[in-house]
């Protein structure tokens, strides 16, 4: 079995109505001095209602430019290190909370970290996805130290875009399918790995049980007990799936089907999460688990998340379509290799008919 390497949890993580009224306490506990806040448009925006004034701590603002990419990363570093930054605050969705992180790594500065979509577990993690400056995947950075301070404010996360907070139970469902088909094998599991087996599962429990009493509250802009505990879910047992699972814990054939799917432009319009979903189905056809499937039907219908490459956007499926799919999901250090058995395009290539069909014949909108 391979080394396990644990990164747990923030130094502090903290959920609370009006939590950002201590962030200056906080950073003054920590001798910070001068910090620098990263942020994009909407996230600003999301987050100025809530926002303290700072009385003690010199504060400087950074907009960056949409993706934690190289460029991105070196032109923040440059101004953290030219003017003398104790640490930098990241407020916004996962792109800007990756930034943060890289750019703490590079300076040896600490990490502050404000989430204003419920859409990841980026704020718990020490993990960052790195992009070239086209804008394209470059490769996962995993830091050794990780935040020295989460804050959530719920108010924030409640008013995000309903969309994000669905395609984020859905990314956070997958933790315990892609770590369930690793783990399954394990007979004699180290703590680390329990620790990881028992958090996936809470994913997939507290999600299923709790997921249509958050939507609830996001349309209604009233808070509830059960957007927290989704919003926990998503933040805190998604990073700890992760966190104490290290390689058993991460991303296996569900998000190797999405990185397959954007092969297919009419897909680029659907979210991360969206594409993550119909990668759950896909992954458990290859496992053969028919039944796992009928049972997660009608949560997918409850939440509109798709089912079938129609329901991502797909117009003209066919087998050439399909192939794409699967040749691109295969491809050299995809991580559905890590599912027993040989994961060829044409195993692949058809589960996805065997879905698509499955899915067409008995739960067709039509």
């Amino acid at each position: 079995m391979k080394t396990i390497t644990v990164h747990g949890a923030p130094s502090e993580y903290i959920l609370l109505e009006g939590i950002l009224d201590q962030l200056e306490a906080k950073c003054l506990e920590r001798g910070f001095q001068k910090v620098l806040i990263v942020h994009g448009v909407k996230s600003w925006q999301a987050a100025a209602p809530f926002w303290p004034v700072f009385t003690k701590v010199k504060v400087e603002e950074y907009q960056y430019h949409g993706e934690n990419s190289f460029s991105e990363i070196n032109a923040i570093s440059t101004v953290v290190n030219n003017g003398h930054f104790d640490a930098v605050i990241g407020v916004g969705g996962g792109k800007v909370l990756d930034l943060a992180k890289s750019v703490s790594h590079t300076t040896h500065t600490q990490a502050v970290l404000i989430p204003t979509l419920p859409s990841n577990c980026s704020p718990w993690t020490p993990v960052s996805v790195v992009y070239d400056d086209t804008g394209t995947f470059a490769r996962f950075d995993i830091y050794p130290i990780s935040a020295s301070l989460v804050l959530v404010e719920p108010r924030i996360l409640l008013l995000a875009p309903l969309n994000m907070l669905i395609a984020g139970i859905a990314d956070t469902l997958a933790k315990w399918y892609e770590a369930d088909v690793q783990l399954a094998e394990i007979k004699n599991k180290s703590i680390p790995l329990e620790i990881c087996t028992y958090t996936a599962k809470r994913c997939k429990d507290v999600l299923l049980e709790h997921s249509e009493g958050a939507l609830q509250a996001a349309k209604s802009s009233v808070l509830n007990d059960d957007f927290i505990k989704v919003t926990e879910a998503i933040i805190m047992l998604g990073g700890m799936v992760g966190g104490f699972g290290d390689h058993y814990g991460r991303v296996a054939g569900a998000h190797s089907i999405h990185n397959g799917l954007t092969a297919l432009k009419e897909t680029h319009q659907a979210l991360h999460g969206e594409k993550v979903a119909y990668g759950i189905l896909v992954q458990l056809v290859l496992e053969n688990k028919w039944e796992e499937i009928k049972d997660l039907i009608p949560f997918y219908r409850k939440l509109g998340l798709p089912m079938s490459l129609s329901e991502l956007g797909v117009q003209h499926i066919n087998e050439e379509t399909i192939s794409s799919v699967a040749k691109k999901s295969v491809a050299r250090g995809e991580s559905i290799h890590v599912i027993p058995g040989e994961m060829t395009a044409d195993a692949v290539s058809k589960a996805i008919t065997e879905l698509e069909t499955y899915i067409q014949s008995r739960y067709s909108y039509n």
